[in-house]
């Protein structure tokens, strides 16, 4: 279905893209993405190059290496119990930074790919977001959520519209990503 579609990389991205420094603290990430309400984001080092990728999964897998305790612990939590005070007090005192749990590198693509490629790269690569980048540099982000949309939007298209509908769906979808951020 995105295979008819005029649909770009560009056209679908989100530009306003949460970003965090490998030096950034979990903490830090994991506020930031409850409050953006986002599931990943691009790790970007000093010179705004993408070095990797954060996902709620490596943050889910973070206590990897803990001790047989404090996997217990991490049950005990998981199951809705108190977790005992020394074990919070060994996590806020590790300040564990992204490196140690973000996966390195990430799939890129430029704003002129067409969706279906996006698509197929998220498909077979097994990932949820593919950052978009002009120039080596971050300029937006594709989630599967912003695929969702845009088949949403052509499934919706009247038969036999063709371009003229998908520039005016592009330009729609623009701007609601464009009122979203305003929010």
């Amino acid at each position: 279905m995105l295979d008819e579609a005029a649909f770009t990389a560009g056209d679908l991205m989100t530009r306003d893209v949460a970003v965090v420094h490998p030096e950034t603290s979990l903490l830090e990430a994991v506020r930031l993405m409850a409050g953006r309400r986002i599931s990943g984001m691009p790790v970007l080092d000093d010179t705004g190059a993408i070095v990797g990728m954060l996902s709620e999964g490596d943050l889910v897998r973070w206590h990897e290496g803990y001790t047989q305790r404090q996997a217990r612990w991490l049950d005990i939590l998981a199951e809705g119990s108190e977790l005992a005070a020394a074990f919070l007090v060994e996590i806020r005192d590790q300040h564990r930074k992204l490196r140690s749990v973000m996966a390195p590198g990430a799939i890129t693509v430029t704003e002129e790919v067409p969706a279906r490629v996006v698509a197929h790269l998220m498909y077979e690569k097994n990932i949820k977001r593919v950052p978009v980048v002009q120039k080596g540099k971050l300029v937006g982000i594709i989630a599967r959520s912003d695929l969702v949309r845009a088949l949403a939007q052509k499934l919706g298209e009247p038969p036999g519209t063709g371009e003229t509908v998908s520039k005016t769906l592009n330009e729609a979808l623009r701007r609601k990503r464009e009122e979203t951020v305003r929010r």
